[in-house]
């Protein structure tokens, strides 16, 4: 028996307002465009989330533990979800408690700070599986980085964090002549095991479902079990990792997503000798075949499969080296508000968005990209991070002062008495 494994990606940023000024510095810590916020989120669960959590839940009512499949929910996502739309996290509630879908641990914020900072990396995965357990229930055993951003020290700090898994990209400059569908490992820290997307299966549901200018036009479920039957018979695993949004947003409802998606099991079942596995259980049923080696960080993004979405070019280099300046002074703070704009500010989006990339990929960033430029982008995101930098500052201060104060009265206060006093001392 063969396997595929799906899994989900569902993150919203907290967009920033697109207008503050240069005179918004000191004065004005707003920074985020509700109408925004929550335009967006409450349009794409009504296209996505709650639509396609409908197609998962009567899929799984019909076929009950055959068919499983695995969320990431980034932290983000969920603030907006209880904000802006509490029925999408119903919806995921009610897709937990058939105990046929896992939730995946990744960074809080969906950040890079696994690319900077091996305390804040923790420190946003603990709180993440915090949300998780409390809003769905589980503790997340596999992990899902920003973005799928994997390298063997990443895998390694993965690995010492408790979780069993991760999965990344099955990038072609990484794997060479090997097929991405076995289950592989760090090379490290062999504990811990790795799921490598196929790409190409993936894109042909998440970019290329609706091209008609594809050859393959028009997919159906029927044509993507011949595809996945013509595999070799000894490669074990299938892993279809996509955005959420591909369902209903990204591939609007008349394209007929929805439908294959409907149908994709039922075919899987009839026509072919694969099942529907978790991470999680793919790890516990399989071994893996070897080691992989990833010195240098690779993602899900562009040609290259490296981290130039995000970084690289050089306004996205001082965004991301002058936010990362502040972690000393904001670990000195303790408003639960400041702390907040400290991990919306990191969402790996705000980078993404100054992109430079307009050759091959650039249709790509500017279809995701709200400003008309990523300088535009830039001035935006650095006018927001400098009146954050002026509060870190204010806060860091008076926390020292405080603290001063307080070393000068416990030097100045007489000494306790620590011994006991005898007869012969009166």
């Amino acid at each position: 028996m063969r396997h595929i494994c799906f899994y989900f990606q569902v993150h919203q940023p907290f967009r920033l307002r697109r207008n503050y000024r240069f005179f918004d510095i000191g004065s004005n810590h707003h920074y985020y465009d509700e109408h925004a916020n929550r335009t967006i989120v409450q349009k794409v669960a009504n296209k996505c989330y709650l639509p396609t959590n409908k197609v998962l839940l009567d899929l799984i009512k019909e076929y009950g533990a055959q068919f499983k499949i695995a969320f990431s929910i980034s932290g983000t996502a969920l603030d907006q979800f209880e904000k802006y739309s509490p029925q999408t996290i119903e919806s995921f509630q009610r897709l937990a408690d058939t105990g046929c879908v896992e939730f995946l641990g990744e960074t809080y914020a969906h950040s890079l700070c696994s690319l900077k900072s091996k305390e804040e990396f923790f420190h946003q995965v603990a709180l993440h599986t915090k949300k998780i357990k409390e809003v769905l229930g589980q503790k997340p055993k596999v992990f899902r980085n920003t973005e799928l951003i994997y390298s063997d020290g990443i895998g390694e700090m993965v690995a010492e964090m408790g979780f069993k898994a991760q999965l990344t990209e099955g990038a072609k400059h990484i794997l060479g002549w090997k097929s991405p569908n076995y289950l592989y490992c760090n090379a490290r820290n062999p504990k811990l095991k790795l799921l490598l997307k196929n790409f190409s299966l993936s894109d042909d549901i998440a970019f290329r479902f609706s091209n008609r200018g594809w050859s393959q036009w028009p997919l159906t479920a029927d044509k993507f079990v011949n595809w996945i039957n013509e595999l070799p018979r000894e490669e074990e695993i299938i892993n279809l990792f996509m955005d959420y949004e591909t369902f209903g947003e990204h591939q609007w409802e008349h394209t007929g997503i929805f439908e294959f998606m409907r149908h994709l099991p039922g075919k899987v079942f009839a026509n072919s000798n694969y099942n529907f596995i978790t991470p999680s259980q793919a790890v516990e049923q399989m071994k893996p075949v070897a080691p992989i080696h990833v010195p240098h960080p690779i993602s899900w993004a562009d040609e290259e499969r490296d981290l130039t979405a995000w970084l690289g070019n050089d306004l996205q280099d001082d965004a991301f080296d002058n936010l990362y300046k502040l972690e000393p002074l904001v670990r000195k703070c303790k408003a639960a508000a400041l702390l907040k704009d400290w991990e919306y500010l990191q969402t790996s989006d705000h980078f993404y968005y100054m992109c430079t990339k307009f050759f091959s990929d650039g249709d790509v960033h500017k279809y995701f990209n709200p400003y008309e430029t990523p300088y535009e982008a830039y001035i935006n995101y650095m006018n927001v991070l400098s009146d954050f930098t002026l509060r870190v500052n204010d806060l860091a201060n008076e926390t020292t002062k405080v603290s001063d104060v307080r070393k000068k009265k416990t030097a100045s206060a007489p000494k306790p008495v620590t011994e006991s006093i005898g007869m012969g001392d009166l």
